[in-house]
């Protein structure tokens, strides 16, 4: 590399973190600074408020497995977590637009990790803010067990909200519904009027069945359980479905223990759970392969194992569909929260299975790469 090659990647870089360049023999006083960038162990990187990468360190190159060219002038959602979706926003892309300060912890796939992201914006002389800095610091084993306790804290209060409305909106619309049925059965009502009592009627129907997963996602409802396999609930499941998959070309792999186990479940709520998860694969499947294609396939595997000293059955349901976005990956059970398009999903399937396996005893995770694959994981503690 010449020396005039030299400066001028020199002047780039050190612009690119706020400090002047050069002296006025143009002899570049300021490669330390970039030094000390590429030194930084950790991934550090520099983008614009839109959320473009001007800059970064050579350990976010090696974490993201990509060359400089591949990153710079790339947008930071792509670089950090995969990518995204037109219709669902990057809640990172539209937090730096508020040029201001954070700490936050979340799962990076772009960079293959847990991290604990620092956004720090970089003031002018002027006052101006035109670049933000992002340091990623990968979590400790401990720290990301917090970092998921926390999710599951919030989770839970979000459940406790929906069961207080859920209540309060239960009694009402009964009551509405109830009147509506009276008008329909003691009273003479042309066609008209008969056509909107019963559209009353219908609504409030759905309201009342929206209440009662609200109840559910809460783990209001209580059902009977009893020692059951696993694997009995999951071969059930696809017995029911299977002629679906076929239709639509998804070919279905299981693994199943060689030893039975046995958990404390209610069948019928395990068994609606897995439909739900295994519609979700289907769906996954067919948005990303609309005709036949030797990667449909959903992936289904029973194991028993230990986790923090207590045994744990294990189901995994895994489709190499669109994948999702990592940014949202923290809000999929969150009631009525849906990565669908508008109109084809009401978002509480994934909010309503998280409440019965928590009810359970158990943890649903999700691990997913926009357009690779989305892995479900359900962990129920076991009898044996």
């Amino acid at each position: 590399m010449n020396m005039k090659t030299t400066e001028n990647r020199c002047c780039s870089a050190t612009k690119a973190i706020g400090r002047d360049c050069c002296n006025p023999h143009k002899r570049c006083h300021t490669g330390t600074w970039e030094q000390l960038f590429n030194a930084i162990q950790d991934p550090v990187l520099v983008v614009r408020p839109d959320g473009i990468i001007i800059e970064a360190n050579d350990a976010t190159l090696q974490a993201a497995q990509k060359s400089r060219d591949e990153v710079i002038g790339q947008g930071i959602c792509k670089i950090v977590h995969g990518g995204k979706w037109p219709h669902i926003k990057c809640p990172l892309e539209e937090f730096l637009k508020t040029c201001k300060p954070k700490v936050e912890e979340t799962r990076l796939p772009g960079l293959f990790g847990e991290y604990s992201f620092t956004i720090l914006p970089v003031k002018e002389m002027d006052g101006r803010i035109d670049k933000i800095m992002l340091l990623a610091r990968e979590l400790t084993r401990d720290e990301i067990q917090k970092v998921d306790s926390i999710r599951t804290a919030k989770l839970a209060a979000i459940g406790e909200l929906a069961a207080g409305v859920a209540h309060e909106v239960n009694n009402p619309i009964t009551g509405i519904i109830n009147f509506a049925q009276i008008l329909l059965d003691n009273y003479q009502l042309d066609p008209v009027g008969i056509n909107i009592v019963q559209k009353i009627i219908d609504e409030g129907d759905r309201i009342a069945s929206i209440t009662h997963n609200l109840l559910a996602f809460a783990r209001a409802d209580n059902c009977e359980r009893e020692p059951i396999n696993p694997v009995e609930v999951v071969k059930e499941c696809l017995s029911l479905v299977q002629h679906q998959l076929k239709m639509d070309g998804i070919m279905v792999l299981t693994e199943y223990p060689k030893n039975d186990a046995f958990i404390v479940a209610n069948f019928n709520q395990l068994q609606q759970v897995l439909l739900n998860l295994i519609s979700n694969s289907r769906y996954a499947l067919n948005a990303r392969y609309p005709r036949s294609d030797p990667h449909k396939i959903i992936e289904i595997s029973c194991l028993k194992k230990r986790d923090e000293d207590r045994p744990v059955y294990r189901i995994t349901i895994k489709d190499y569909g669109t994948g999702l976005p990592q940014s949202i990956l923290e809000r999929i059970f969150e009631p009525f929260f849906t990565t669908k398009p508008s109109g084809e999903g009401t978002g509480l399937g994934l909010s309503i299975s998280y409440g019965i396996i928590k009810d359970h005893g158990g943890d649903l995770h999700v691990n997913s790469i926009l357009d690779k694959y989305t892995e479900m994981i359900i962990e129920i503690p076991t009898t044996n």
